[in-house]
């Protein structure tokens, strides 16, 4: 008896070490995210929480078996790289990166961890990825708005707004270096449409404002906020010149008709940031972002506020109401 005592007493410590190997933590893994909004912008705030919702339903809580690191560069190009660099020196296992300028300081600092970027224009013109198909490097993510999709913005704007005979789209060239591309697409647009367009490339609050009033000059005025993070940050001031000078302004993002713009035609921001979690989610796991296709938004909504629509004299047509997915009053 004494020694089958023994023996059992030994095949239990032969289990401790399995026991205790199958009772460690996971391991801890780290995400950067380069957020292109000020901190406390409700775009940024709806944003990064829903991120954060969708890693945890995926498995991954924060504190237990993730850190996610979080730097807000206002828009501002000093900080995208500033920012970038902190970010690629705590050597994270991913990062995510909201927007073009912080996709392209993340790639002047790293060509090895993982990036999965949201809210980015024309990805292969950028020279980011290979092709959406097959990004073919550490690049992947959620692309947005092409030069087709502007001259569906301008067509919009034209039958909310018919008075419009002249289209201003307002930019920032630091934060929107794609804005050639989609520039085009307006400029191509237009004059089917009894229109003409100019480009008015701001850097600052007073930048948009002289660009307003100059586009209110002359009768037949109107305004597109091209898709940046600078004009998505200073939309307040943006609607605010516009309404003032009366005139109607095409937002981006529904962010823009809920502040007060006539109208917007976009993708929904918050959607995609939860989208890329399930990038961010498989590339933890092991996949490599060179074979993770790059995703085009698949809906986009129309949204007129019909509230402004009042304000600026305009009487919206039935069927754009009936158009709309949705009409703010």
């Amino acid at each position: 008896m004494k020694r089958r005592a023994f023996f059992a007493g030994l095949a239990g410590a032969a289990a401790w070490p399995l026991v205790g190997h199958a009772q460690r933590p996971e391991r801890m893994r780290r995400v950067g995210v380069l957020n292109a909004f000020p901190k406390n912008d409700p775009v940024n705030q709806a944003s990064v929480a829903a991120f954060a919702a969708a890693l945890e339903n995926l498995g991954w809580v924060e504190g237990e078996n993730i850190q996610i690191d979080y730097r807000f560069a206002a828009g501002d190009p000093a900080l995208f790289k500033t920012y970038a660099a902190e970010l690629v020196g705590l050597s994270p296992n991913a990062i995510l990166a909201s927007n073009t300028p912080a996709v392209a300081a993340l790639r002047q600092q790293t060509r090895t961890i993982p990036i999965v970027f949201v809210r980015v224009s024309d990805p292969v013109g950028q020279g980011f990825v290979q092709s959406l198909a097959r990004p073919g490097g550490n690049i992947t993510g959620f692309s947005v708005y092409d030069a087709p999709l502007m001259g569906k913005w301008v067509q919009l704007l034209k039958e909310v707004a018919p008075r419009v005979t002249r289209v201003a789209v307002i930019f920032n060239p630091d934060t929107a270096p794609y804005a050639a591309s989609l520039n085009g697409g307006i400029e191509a647009a237009a004059p089917s449409l009894g229109m003409t367009a100019t480009f008015a490339s701001v850097h600052d609050d007073p930048g948009i404002e002289d660009a307003i009033a100059a586009q209110a000059r002359e009768p037949g005025g109107g305004a597109i906020a091209l898709p940046d993070s600078f004009t998505t940050s200073h939309r307040d001031v943006i609607i605010a010149a516009a309404l003032r000078h009366r005139l109607p302004v095409m937002g981006a993002t529904d962010f823009f008709p809920r502040a007060g713009a006539l109208m917007s035609y976009g993708f929904d921001i918050v959607d995609q940031y939860v989208n890329s979690a399930s990038y961010i989610d498989r590339i933890l796991k092991g996949a490599n972002p060179a074979d993770l296709p790059v995703q085009q938004p698949t809906k986009y909504s129309l949204i007129i506020n019909l509230k402004t629509a009042k304000v600026l004299g305009l009487t919206v047509p039935p069927n754009m109401l009936d158009l709309a997915d949705e009409v703010i009053e």
